[in-house]
């Protein structure tokens, strides 16, 4: 039998808020988390706007010592992954300390250290670069940070898949504990790219907004005058566990992940695939390892970049795999409201449906005001909605083609298990 995946604890450090509860306030009240970029001088970049998370010091959480010895994104892995094991009450001790993995996805790792470290190499010379610069920049240091800090010695490593990577690492953080190797994972993305080299490479791409005279309305995903992202920084991990771990400690659970598909366009860079087979498969497997049909699709929580292409496509997508269905299905884009924090996008939206399992709630997507003939859908504009909520999918995509998709299903005890568990023949 398919072991079931459960989630018992969550955390985050995003641009409205420094947790779970403090950002799901401020997503519930459409408020957005866009400013003036103050991290480093922009006003040489088309692009002078992102989501920062504000008010944040490391060293209330990690001790002044240790976090300067991180980057920022490995800082907010570490703080976000303390808060999901604070309220999952997971301890990690001798006895399941190899029980316990750590998945966080990462994609440009410590930019602002390598940021740093090339400006001080080049004025200042090779002998001054810190012995602690190369470590930092890792990709795989938020996940080594996170097992650091909490004692784990399970199964630990990096994903890197572009803006899917914190699905994919849910994803895979739930098949290292169906084949065995633990009983439960800390998976998740962090992200903190604010720097002036990584922000000029997607200015230069043409992928950003440059709505600078406006930065709360900048992120309109599928609007008709939507111009490109909003950059955004921050963490969101969950604390995922097999039910048969959950039960028995009398872990409270928060939902269960049924579904996961993970493919690939294998078409282009950073363009999606137009045909969109990749994706639509990704969301096919999803659903078929759960278990359900697109009639049991309550809310999808999109990738909804606000870049021409995306909404464009993944519009097109979702009516593929939903035929007329799609045109009832609400679908929002809480980028809208927080920005694309790129690798830790995919795990904020996890995050995200399950809050809209557990509330009843639809998140809206705000600055909606010129409908776009290619994107017509019921994307729930500018005011968030009541709901009864059974099954939610969560889409992401990333450059490179990366596509991964989660569907969360509201925990009920007692409630049946999924045809997928059963062995039914669904792969």
């Amino acid at each position: 039998m398919t072991k079931r995946i459960v989630v018992t604890g969550m955390g985050m450090v995003t641009p409205l808020g420094l947790n779970v509860a403090e950002t799901w306030a401020n997503i519930k009240a459409c408020k957005s988390g866009v400013t003036r970029i103050t991290r480093f001088d922009s006003s040489s970049l088309d692009t002078q706007i992102g989501a920062e998370v504000k008010g944040f010091d490391a060293s209330q959480w990690l001790g002044s010592k240790e976090a300067r010895r991180m980057d920022r994104y490995a800082q907010f892995a570490v703080v976000a992954a303390l808060e999901a094991c604070a309220q999952a009450n997971y301890h990690v001790t001798p006895e399941n300390t190899f029980e316990t993995g750590v998945i966080i996805g990462a994609g440009f790792g410590g930019s602002e250290t390598f940021q740093e470290g090339i400006d001080t190499l080049y004025r200042r010379g090779p002998k001054k670069i810190s012995p602690f610069t190369f470590p930092m920049v890792l990709n795989n240091m938020g996940s080594a940070q996170v097992a650091m800090r909490l004692g784990i010695r399970g199964t630990n490593f990096t994903v890197s898949a572009a803006c899917a990577t914190g699905a994919v690492a849910i994803g895979e953080g739930a098949e290292l504990i169906r084949r065995g190797d633990v009983n439960a994972v800390i998976a998740g993305g962090s992200e903190a790219s604010f720097a002036l080299f990584s922000m000029a490479g997607l200015n230069a791409m043409k992928a950003l907004s440059t709505r600078n005279d406006s930065p709360e309305t900048a992120s309109r995903p599928f609007d008709a005058t939507r111009d490109g992202f909003v950059p955004a920084e921050g963490a969101a991990v969950l604390l995922l566990e097999s039910l048969e771990s959950a039960q028995a400690r009398g872990a409270t659970i928060l939902a269960e992940l049924v579904g996961y598909g993970c493919t690939c366009d294998a078409s282009h860079v950073s363009a999606p695939d137009p045909e969109g087979i990749a994706i639509v498969r990704a969301m096919q497997r999803a659903m078929q390892q759960a278990g359900i049909t697109p009639q049991d699709i309550d809310y999808i929580n999109a990738h909804g970049t606000s870049t021409p292409l995306n909404d464009a496509n993944e519009t097109r997508m979702i009516k593929k795999v939903f035929g007329e269905r799609a045109y009832q299905i609400p679908v929002s884009s809480t980028k809208s409201m927080i920005g694309h924090a790129m690798s830790s996008s995919g795990s904020m939206e996890a995050i995200f449906s399950i809050m809209a399992l557990r509330d009843g709630f639809i998140p809206a997507t705000i600055n909606y005001q010129y409908p776009d003939p290619e994107c017509d859908l019921d994307y729930v504009p500018n005011t968030p909605r009541t709901a009864n909520l059974r099954y939610v999918m969560s889409n992401s995509f990333g450059f490179g083609g990366q596509n991964a998709v989660l569907i969360f299903k509201r925990w009920e005890e007692g409630g049946e298990t999924p045809r997928s568990a059963e062995g039914d023949g669904l792969q």
